[in-house]
C-alpha cells in the first residue's frame, strides 16, 4: 500500500480529520464510470452534497478529497440549520472528455442503491442538465432543472450568501457594511464567481478579477466595462496593493504557507471550499491580523437551495435564509473573540455541538 493510502486510511479511521461514517467505491466497466461516494455524518439527518467531477492524479488523491469534502458539508449543513449531514462524492476523469448518459446513469443507480443516506447535487464539474440525468436513476437528486422539479442553478444563491459574509465581514473589522468603494479581488469567476462579480459592481465596489480560462474573464469584463480590472493570475491578483478584500472562489487549498505572508487584504471571504490548505493557517491568517470568513459559512447559499428543492422549491424562502449567513458570520466573529481562537475554530465549535446534541438526542 503506498504512502497516499496510508494517509487516506488514516484520516478515515485515526485522525481528527476523519470520523465518516461510510465510504463506498463505485465502479461501472460499461460506462467507464469511477467514483467515490463520501458520507461523514448523517447526525442531523441525510447527507447532503455535490458531485465532483475532476481529472484526478490518482485513485487515492481522489478518495482523499471526497472525504474532506464530505467532512465539510457536515460543518456547512450544521452552520446553515439545515436538516442534513454532510456527504460527497467524485467521479474520477475529465468531464470533457469522459462524461456521457451512460456514466450519469450508472453513478445515479450507485447513489439510489444507498437508500436516501446521501443526497446528491451539483458542484465542479457537473451541471443542471447533469443532475436531471442523475435523477432519472435516482430521486435523491437535487440541484435539477426547473423543468424536472428542480431549483436550477444553485451558483446564484451560493454567491449571494459569500456576498453577505463579506457584508458582515466590513461591518466587524470596519463597522459598516456597505462595499462600496472597497477593492475586492476575486479568483475564479465562473459558476459562483462571475454572480459575486454582479453583487459587488451593484453596490459600488472596485473588483480586480482573474481565472485561468481567459474566456470567463472576458465575460465579467464584457458585462461590466467599468470598475472591474483583470491580472494574470491569483499570484498577482493577491498582492494587489490597496486591496480589501479577497474571495477565492475557484478550487480548494487557496490560503497555504506561500499566499498568506504576501497577502494584502484584510479580509479574506471566498465561495472556494477547503480553502485552508493545512491546520494552522487559519492562525497564521489571525497572526496577521486577516479576518477570515470560514468557507462553509459563507458559501452555503447553493446548499440551501439544494436542500429546499426536496421540499417543493420556492426562491424567496431561499434568499431570505441564504440573507441569514450575515448574522451567522457576525456570530462566528464574535464567538472567536470571546473564546479567543480563530474564527475557523469558532465555527466548528459551534457545529460540532450541534451535531453532538443531535447525537445525544436520538
Amino acid at each position: 500500500m503506498t504512502d497516499v493510502s496510508d494517509g487516506v486510511l488514516h484520516t478515515l479511521f485515526r485522525s481528527d480529520q476523519g470520523g465518516h461514517e461510510q465510504v463506498v467505491l463505485c465502479q461501472d466497466r460499461a460506462s467507464g464510470l469511477k467514483a467515490v461516494i463520501a458520507i461523514h455524518s448523517t447526525a442531523l439527518g441525510p447527507a447532503l452534497g455535490g458531485t465532483r467531477f475532476y481529472p484526478y492524479a490518482s485513485e487515492e488523491e481522489a478518495v482523499a478529497d471526497a472525504l474532506n469534502l464530505a467532512r465539510g458539508m457536515s460543518y456547512k449543513n450544521a452552520m446553515a440549520g439545515l436538516e442534513h449531514g454532510g456527504g460527497k462524492a467524485v467521479i474520477i476523469g475529465d468531464p470533457e472528455l469522459v462524461k456521457s448518459e451512460e456514466l450519469l446513469l450508472a453513478y445515479g443507480r450507485f447513489v439510489a442503491s444507498l437508500g436516501g443516506r446521501y443526497v446528491t447535487a451539483c458542484d465542479v464539474g457537473t451541471y443542471v442538465s447533469d443532475m436531471d440525468v442523475v435523477s432519472r436513476e435516482c430521486r435523491w437528486t437535487t440541484g435539477r432543472s426547473p423543468e424536472n422539479g428542480g431549483a436550477g442553478d444553485s451558483s446564484v444563491l451560493t454567491s449571494f450568501g459569500v456576498y453577505q459574509g463579506m457584508r458582515a465581514s466590513a461591518q466587524h473589522l470596519w463597522g459598516d457594511p456597505s462595499l462600496r468603494d472597497r477593492k475586492v479581488g476575486v479568483a475564479g469567476v465562473g459558476k459562483v464567481g462571475h454572480h459575486l462579480v454582479d453583487h459587488l459592481r451593484a453596490e459600488g465596489a472596485e473588483v480586480v478579477i482573474t481565472d485561468v480560462r481567459q474566456e470567463a474573464v472576458r465575460r465579467v469584463l464584457d458585462t461590466h466595462p467599468q470598475g472591474v480590472t483583470a491580472v494574470a493570475d491569483t499570484a498577482e491578483l493577491i498582492q494587489t496593493e490597496g486591496l480589501d478584500i479577497y474571495a477565492p472562489c475557484a478550487l480548494g487549498g487557496a490560503l497555504d504557507d506561500d499566499t498568506v505572508p504576501v497577502l494584502t487584504a484584510k479580509v479574506v471571504c471566498g465561495a472556494a471550499n477547503n480553502q485552508l490548505a493545512h491546520p494552522g493557517v487559519e492562525k497564521d491568517l489571525a497572526d496577521r491580523g486577516i479576518l477570515y470568513a470560514p468557507d462553509y459559512v459563507v458559501n452555503a447559499g447553493g446548499v440551501i437551495q439544494v436542500a429546499d428543492e426536496l421540499h417543493g422549491f420556492d426562491f424567496d424562502r431561499c434568499k431570505e435564509k441564504a440573507s441569514k449567513i450575515f448574522d451567522t458570520t457576525l456570530a462566528i466573529f464574535a464567538r472567536a473573540k470571546s473564546d479567543g481562537i480563530p474564527p475557523a475554530a469558532a465555527a466548528d465549535r459551534i457545529a460540532e455541538q450541534r451535531m453532538a446534541e443531535a447525537r445525544a438526542a436520538r
